[in-house]
């Protein structure tokens, strides 16, 4: 699976996908367990080969917001902490049982200095990461949550449903009652 995301950008030789995959190592999180918890380093990306990720904040008022939901064949991380070396304002959670290969960003930073390959792969990834989180923007500022929602069934149906209510309703920016309205209303 690693290797055909990898592949897919046709900017990385197949000897250079070899040294990405010598540096990767397995993970499996059990549902509820977490890739990275508020207030540490990010210090590693995650491809997801198995199961849904969860990314997530406390406010004051206690109440979880769920901003990102990542599904297989997709990387993640607390990108802007480990941009910045500075400790995440972020929580990252299975939703269901999952299997990560991960890279350190020491090795990361190596890849980046042995060729320009990886300086082009990084920036179509960052250039993607910035898509999606203005897609996310509008449909948001947009959309009704129906839309949304819908949005996420056609792109992710075979996860949603794993996914438990108050962390898609959250995501969503609605209630659980909302979202269970919303489902009755598409019959699922």
């Amino acid at each position: 699976m690693i290797k055909a995301f990898l592949t897919s950008f046709h900017v990385l030789s197949p000897t250079e996908i070899d040294q990405f995959e010598s540096l990767l190592i397995k993970r499996h999180l059990k549902k509820g367990s977490f890739f990275i918890n508020e207030g540490k380093l990010s210090t590693e990306v995650a491809f997801i080969n198995t199961g849904i990720l969860r990314s997530f904040f406390t406010p004051e008022s206690g109440e979880e917001i769920t901003y990102c939901i990542s599904f297989p064949n997709t990387l993640m991380a607390a990108y802007s902490a480990f941009i910045t070396g500075l400790p995440t304002v972020e929580n990252i959670q299975a939703v269901a049982d999952s299997e990560l290969l991960v890279i350190q960003k020491h090795d990361v930073d190596k890849l980046l200095e042995t060729s320009p390959n990886w300086v082009r792969f990084f920036k179509i990834i960052a250039e993607q990461q910035y898509l999606e989180l203005e897609k996310r923007l509008f449909l948001f500022q947009k959309e009704k949550a129906k839309k949304r929602y819908i949005d996420l069934l056609e792109n992710q149906a075979n996860y949603v449903l794993q996914i438990p209510l108050q962390y898609l309703a959250s995501y969503l920016g609605i209630t659980p009652r909302h979202l269970s309205r919303l489902r009755k209303e598409i019959n699922l």
